[in-house]
């Protein structure tokens, strides 16, 4: 296509992906919040009724976005850790593999990663059909720990959750049961582990380390280490990447 043809004038896009392309675009300008029917009409010329009728309402543009912009990053994570394994890598080098892949994903799509992992936006609450695609990369994570745990790659916690198990049953499910002693508690762990992996890609994404870090893609892989050891799995040293600080 050729540069300032909208997508919907080009014949070979349906209206569908002619729409979202334009609205994934307006996301990097307008933000989630500031998205609307009319913008993204005007910004792919097409009337209002047309983009209504793929999309009646601006939520379901946006679910729309979110299951892709999940299915996407979910990918990503996926071919890595299939890679990964037919390298023959340990659990820990797969979880570095897919953690990078993730960092990458994030980086070549900010306006995505910011719509699944920035603020909320207000009067939007994503439907049930969202789960499903937001579970890959979480269920990606879990593969790798279940794996170690049945390989005897895991270090014994020195301590474990206080009083009764936190979990809902979900969680449980996607990790497939509970693990017996002493790891009872590896879930939660795995939560952190999760928790701890998109909070550090926010501080990256959104340039809150480059202040403080000289080389932020070997800080990354340092700090993906780190994260780890909190599940009992060691993940082999990154190398250096000769000072990037602007992304992968």
């Amino acid at each position: 296509m050729e540069s300032g043809t909208s997508p919907a004038a080009d014949a070979t896009v349906g209206p569908t992906a002619a729409i979202k392309s334009t609205a994934r675009r307006l996301l990097d300008t307008l933000g989630a919040g500031g998205l609307s029917l009319d913008a993204v009409a005007d910004a792919c010329g097409l009337s209002r009724a047309e983009v209504a009728a793929v999309f009646p309402h601006r939520d379901d543009l946006l679910t729309a976005l979110l299951v892709d912009a999940y299915d996407a990053s979910g990918a990503a994570l996926e071919q890595a850790d299939r890679d990964a394994l037919a390298a023959g890598a340990p659990a820990g080098a797969r979880l570095l593999a897919v953690a990078r892949a993730l960092r990458q994903w994030s980086f070549a799509n900010t306006a995505e990663f910011t719509l699944v992992y920035g603020s909320p936006v207000p009067g939007y609450h994503a439907p049930q059909e969202t789960v499903p695609p937001a579970s890959r990369t979480p269920a990606v994570l879990a593969g790798i720990v279940r794996s170690a745990l049945e390989a005897g790659e895991l270090i014994p916690p020195r301590r474990t959750v206080p009083g009764p198990p936190l979990l809902r049953p979900e969680a449980v499910a996607l990790f497939g049961g509970t693990p017996g002693a002493p790891y009872t508690d590896l879930v939660e762990r795995g939560i952190v582990l999760w928790s701890g992996l998109i909070g550090l890609l926010v501080f990256q994404v959104f340039s809150r380390t480059h202040d403080s870090v000289s080389d932020e893609e070997t800080f990354f892989d340092f700090a993906v280490a780190v994260v780890a050891e909190g599940i009992g799995l060691d993940v082999p040293a990154g190398r250096s990447t000769g000072g990037n600080t602007d992304g992968p």
